[in-house]
């Protein structure tokens, strides 16, 4: 069985394999480690293993294994990767360096009220809907360029990049195509696309941040999403 050293190791080696057949700089890709179900010991383990940005789903399971971390690691860069309620706003803002799932008017208020309040501005990426899934949160291609004003221009919000989480049953290259467009189109430089199955396409196509879970971390349990 391959350790956490050496899963890192195999994802960065195709990462750089990726990002060179695309003519890119693998130092422009940042690996984000998604390490939601996975206990402070298993953070641990990649934190030896050399690995610094690290994903979560959810406020409040972050909120038990990362201070700590944080502290002993103040390296250590944390992400905001799954839906955020307007009543955790106050809590993201606190913990996490970036937060990547900005997708409404009223959680781009809160987070605004929040880094005013705190004197603290995380980095924000606007999650986009490329599927139009009626399930799925982001906001919707037709609204993005109006959504992304109005965070700059209203709001205030540091926005940095564009996010999204294709179709299960759709050929992820297309979408990844598309919010590589948009991104560019807003002037966004950072753009946060790809998982376990399909990063290496990312990187292809763009992506400066892909979020792996399971290729590092091994298989979540039976309720845990993919990533």
């Amino acid at each position: 069985m391959s350790t956490g050293a050496e899963r890192l190791a195999d994802v960065h080696q195709r990462i750089a394999a990726a990002a060179r057949a695309a003519g890119r700089d693998p130092a422009g890709v940042t690996l984000v480690a998604v390490s939601k179900t996975h206990g402070a010991d298993r953070v641990r383990e990649m934190l030896e293993a050399g690995q610094r940005v690290f994903g979560e789903n959810r406020v409040q399971e972050a909120e038990e294994k990362f201070p700590a971390l944080k502290a002993e690691h103040p390296d250590l860069e944390l992400h905001l990767i799954g839906p955020l309620q307007t009543n955790k706003a106050r809590d993201a803002v606190a913990l996490f360096d970036v937060i990547q799932s900005v997708d409404r008017d009223r959680i781009a208020v809160a987070l605004a009220k929040e880094m005013e309040r705190q004197g603290r501005r995380p980095a924000c990426y606007i999650q986009v809907n490329t599927g139009e899934e009626p399930q799925k949160a982001g906001v919707l291609p037709a609204d993005l360029d109006a959504f992304v004003t109005a965070c700059r221009d209203t709001h205030k919000l540091p926005v940095v990049g564009l996010m999204c989480i294709p179709p299960v049953d759709e050929a992820p290259a297309l979408h990844f195509a598309l919010l590589a467009k948009m991104a560019a189109r807003n002037g966004l430089a950072r753009i946060s696309m790809g998982m376990s199955a399909d990063y290496e396409t990312a990187v292809k196509l763009g992506a400066t941040h892909v979020r792996v879970g399971s290729a590092l971390f091994g298989a979540r349990p039976p309720l845990a999403t993919h990533a």
